[in-house]
């Protein structure tokens, strides 16, 4: 019994640390390409502004696949899918890295995107499952630092790789990591499993292939040379949602029940969601390319330039609640969209003779503003959902969140393409990435009137919980 006891308190020991090295691992991976992406381009010999499948592809395959996870960690026990999904997702770091064309680098980000999307899910159900309701903030506030730190050092990392050593140590870093949590979880891990396995696999395969090809849709947009196939790709995924909707309006147990969008603030929640990341998403990454592509400065500046967004970030996340207490949610998501949209604007304003600190006290105002958006909409979305909707709506946030991310991605690298075969940028490229700032920036100030379907006193008895 003393030893149950003391692999017990073992475990509650280790535990937080575990599921901390997969977020970490995932953190930094989201954001450590954003810096490095015109070297890779280089290397591979491709224009920067075509590089951003690397990025798509693994967004889009966390969103896909993380409905599965719950299920998944059910049917063969969260040790062994932790295992496997820190294996998978340290291969697709070591494939990345040996990627000889952009294909290669697509194909190895989606074995990554499958390990990511099992990883930090199935360890929060871990933890959950170990701890008791009292000890559990405790332990999930330590093993989300990391979803804190991961966004300020990927930057800059990424940043420093590039340019002192070569950019396959950006994928590199994850091996020694991933190994560490392995290591871990072979050891501290608990292995639950649930007799009661129930997972609508139709409904999700139905509303995976509706999400790529949506993305894909996106993709082929870039290249408008024929509009056809776009059309064709973009008719077949919204056929695809109509079927999901048609399968999951029969009943049974389907895998995000219809029943969550009879919910005026959880509709509200995902639209608004989708909305607004639109511009929000593409800014960690356009501003980087901007500063080495237009600039010609290296990708350490360019890490330094966008780092402060992340830090501002854990200050907008303390101040949130003290925000929403007094102003309520209505209010605050609409004049923080506001506020964002303009800052989004205030990015075209420098000319390429201005200097390179203008952006920092915008890109740190952001940050701040951001978090609160973030932390508001995803809070709002749960408010009023029932006990019994809480597992499959927390769910589908965060796959709208990753599609919303990857759509936002898309969007904004499609009106820089846009943009730069035009006449209005006169032949400097510079000009190009201004009226894509102004574009995303006055189409984020719109996406604000979203929130006006919510009422002055929604959200008044829901305490605001990080994103």
């Amino acid at each position: 019994m003393t030893e149950t006891n003391s692999q017990q308190t073992s475990i509650k020991k280790i535990l937080p640390l575990i599921l901390a090295t997969a977020i970490f691992m995932q953190m930094l991976d989201s954001t450590i390409l954003n810096t490095s992406l015109p070297s890779i381009a280089k290397d591979l010999h491709e224009s920067p502004l075509n590089m951003q499948n690397a990025i798509i592809s693994y967004v889009l395959t966390l969103a896909v696949f993380m409905p599965a996870s719950g299920f998944l960690a059910d049917r063969f026990g969260t040790k062994k899918v932790f295992i496997f999904s820190l294996i998978l997702f340290s291969l697709g770091s070591l494939f990345c890295s040996l990627s000889q064309n952009l294909t290669h680098l697509v194909i190895s980000r989606v074995i990554q995107g499958v390990g990511g999307s099992l990883m930090t899910p199935v360890g929060k159900l871990a933890l959950i499952k170990t701890f008791d309701k009292n000890e559990l903030l405790k332990a999930m506030n330590f093993a989300i630092i990391p979803a804190l730190i991961g966004p300020v050092l990927g930057p800059l990392v990424g940043g420093y790789m590039v340019d002192y050593l070569s950019w396959h140590w950006i994928f590199l870093i994850n091996i020694p990591i991933g190994f560490l949590g392995i290591i871990l979880g072979l050891k501290f891990m608990p292995d639950y499993k649930s007799d009661d396995v129930d997972f609508d696999l139709k409904g999700f395969l139905i509303f995976a292939a509706a999400s790529l090809l949506l993305s894909i849709s996106l993709e082929l947009f870039g290249d408008i040379q024929n509009i056809t196939p776009v059309l064709i790709v973009f008719i077949l995924g919204f056929l695809f949602l109509y079927y999901y909707y048609k399968h999951a309006k029969k009943g049974g147990h389907p895998i995000f029940p219809l029943n969550l969008f009879q919910v005026r603030t959880f509709r509200v929640g995902i639209v608004g969601n989708l909305a607004t990341r639109l511009g929000i998403s593409s800014v960690p990454l356009l501003l980087p390319l901007m500063i080495q592509i237009a600039y010609k400065q290296s990708a350490v500046t360019s890490g330094w330039i966008i780092a402060p967004m992340a830090l501002t970030a854990i200050f907008g996340k303390s101040s949130v609640i003290k925000i929403l207490d007094k102003y309520g949610y209505r209010k605050t998501l609409m004049v923080n969209t506001f506020i964002i949209g303009t800052l989004i604007c205030m990015l075209a304003i420098p000319d390429i003779h201005t200097s390179l600190y203008w952006f920092v006290p915008i890109i740190a105002i952001l940050g701040f503003f951001n978090s609160i958006q973030f932390t508001s909409m995803n809070t709002i979305s749960i408010a009023d959902l029932r006990n019994f909707q809480t597992s499959s709506g927390n769910s589908l946030i965060s796959v709208n969140q990753q599609l919303a991310i990857g759509f936002g991605i898309a969007f904004g690298l499609i009106v820089l393409k846009l943009y730069e075969g035009s006449d209005l940028i006169q032949g400097e490229t510079h000009n190009a990435f201004r009226y894509t700032f102004l574009t995303i920036g006055i189409l984020t100030i719109l996406s604000g009137f979203v929130f006006r379907r919510l009422h002055i006193s929604d959200g008044k008895n829901m305490k605001s919980k990080d994103e």
